[in-house]
């Protein structure tokens, strides 16, 4: 099995490693030493860390955000986080996530960790999050770019959501 770390993996590729459907992108790591507690697992909060590093590529692919001086700001609302099976130290794991539900100036992401098996991956933890794009020059909420909304319709399969 190969395994591109921090490459932007594609459906075709997820695929490959045995990650099924909706799931169309994804970055693969290794679990390191300094991921690891006291028990000798993955430490809790490691995967929200792997959230986030999965975040940034994707926000930019999906066209929300280009982190640049013009870029709205980008607000973690709430994430969660469902621990379904340990990981230690050296596994190869991959993180998926995409957008689920959008608002006007916010959207609710899910997330998902892998250990790559193309015979059939194992889910070892499912997450979400909701964030909120703010003005960056000042008060108030910014709208999500219209690129960006046609992509979590288009790419993600995700729904408009009403207050």
């Amino acid at each position: 099995m190969d395994l591109r770390y921090h490459t932007p993996l594609d459906a075709r590729a997820l695929r490959a490693l045995g990650i099924p459907a909706p799931w169309g992108f994804g970055l693969a790591d290794r679990v390191r030493f300094g991921e690891i507690d006291a028990l000798g697992h993955v430490n809790n909060t490691a995967y929200l860390r792997w959230f986030e590093s999965f975040r940034l590529p994707y926000l930019q692919v999906r066209q929300v955000t280009d982190y640049g001086p013009d870029s709205p700001r980008l607000v973690l609302k709430r994430t969660s986080c469902d621990y379904l099976a340990e990981m230690f130290q050296g596994m190869d794991y991959v993180v998926t996530g995409r957008t689920r539900a959008f608002r006007t100036t916010s959207f609710t992401m899910e997330f998902a960790v892998w250990l790559p098996d193309p015979a059939g991956a194992r889910q070892t933890a499912a997450g979400e999050a909701v964030i909120v794009l703010l003005n960056r020059a000042g008060p108030g909420r910014h709208p999500i770019p219209e690129a960006g909304r046609r992509a979590f319709t288009e790419i993600d399969g995700a729904l408009p959501e009403t207050a």
